[in-house]
């Protein structure tokens, strides 16, 4: 048996898996609420000592980090914890514990997702043999390629949501001014995120949301303003999501150049589910082709957004199984 992670700075699922390389079966899994915990290993204690678990099965492990993976440890990026994985395979005695970036992970994921798992986007016409590349939108915003290598897709990580925010339009460049001046720089991952919403929202309104000052935990802000925008109650909300759509768009076919993804590019995390009716309407494609003079290339690129909201965990299961 193995055990598989998908780690991210609000909340973590852990998975125990029979390893077939083609598909890694599931047989149980969980989810925490990863600030909740001191650090892995006291929620692995937790959730082995599930009466479904069977922990003396367990001989390997792989978790995907939401961080940069550095040797065999990896720091999270919107969290407090500090993952070293020769530290957990020491403490738990298993032969192997690896390590994956949550992007990567996720990738490992996409290679044995099936067409019920996804929702398309724009069909394209995929080159045989072409590059595939993926960007998440989340709690922050991650994004990895997998490279075609001798017919096979070799995922690898990238930290490229933190690389700078290009604006393009008037509002975006307003949008731009307002996180420099808050933030000291603009990064994509200040826009293209749960908390990016709220930066947004911030900037759409010249006053006092009535959507916003009725929600008390600022973790249920993002929530409540693409609730108010997908319902049309607040104009500025509604505005607010209209530019994150866009934003999106832009750099999802930013992410579809650097990387050549021929063969097509998904779109992941928590929030892209949330928001399908705002990106099936249009705009997103729009913004994902106007590259020019690249826009035939980018309206060949198959676009599909990830519906299995357990791709990541999936994905280090694969991994582990494939070691």
């Amino acid at each position: 048996m193995l055990l598989a992670g998908d780690i991210g700075g609000t909340k973590t699922l852990l998975g125990l898996f029979n390893p077939d390389p083609a598909r890694p079966d599931r047989i149980t899994t969980r989810s925490f609420s990863t600030p909740d915990y001191a650090d892995l290993a006291s929620m692995i204690d937790e959730f082995a000592g599930d009466s479904t678990v069977d922990q003396a099965s367990i001989d390997r492990a792989c978790f995907g980090v939401a961080g940069p993976v550095i040797g065999d440890t990896a720091q999270l990026t919107n969290g407090a914890w500090k993952v070293d994985g020769r530290n957990i395979a020491a403490r738990f005695g298993w032969a192997r514990v690896d390590l994956l970036n949550d992007l990567q992970a996720m990738a490992y994921g996409v290679t044995v997702l099936g067409e019920s798992e996804v929702r398309v986007l724009q069909a394209g016409d995929p080159a045989r043999g072409g590059n595939v590349a993926l960007i998440a939108a989340g709690t922050g915003l991650g994004e990895a390629l997998l490279h075609e290598v001798d017919g096979r897709l070799i995922p690898s990580p990238s930290e490229g949501g933190r690389a700078d925010f290009a604006a393009r339009t008037e509002r975006e460049i307003r949008l731009l001014r307002a996180l420099v001046a808050s933030h000291g720089r603009a990064s994509v991952e200040h826009v293209l995120s749960g908390p990016g919403l709220v930066n947004i929202h911030r900037v759409m309104h010249a006053a006092p949301c009535a959507i916003v000052e009725g929600v008390d935990r600022p973790e249920d802000l993002p929530a409540a303003i693409t609730s108010a925008a997908l319902e049309r109650r607040c104009p500025a909300c509604a505005e607010t999501l209209d530019l994150f759509v866009e934003a999106y768009g832009a750099e999802s076919g930013n992410l579809a150049l650097r990387s050549v993804s021929t063969g097509g590019l998904f779109v992941g995390g928590g929030i892209a589910p949330r928001i399908l009716p705002a990106l099936t309407d249009g705009r997103f494609i729009r913004a994902f082709r106007d590259k020019a003079p690249f826009e035939a290339l980018l309206a060949a690129v198959p676009v599909k957004v990830i519906l299995n909201s357990e791709t990541g965990l999936l994905g280090a299961a694969v991994f582990a199984a494939r070691r």
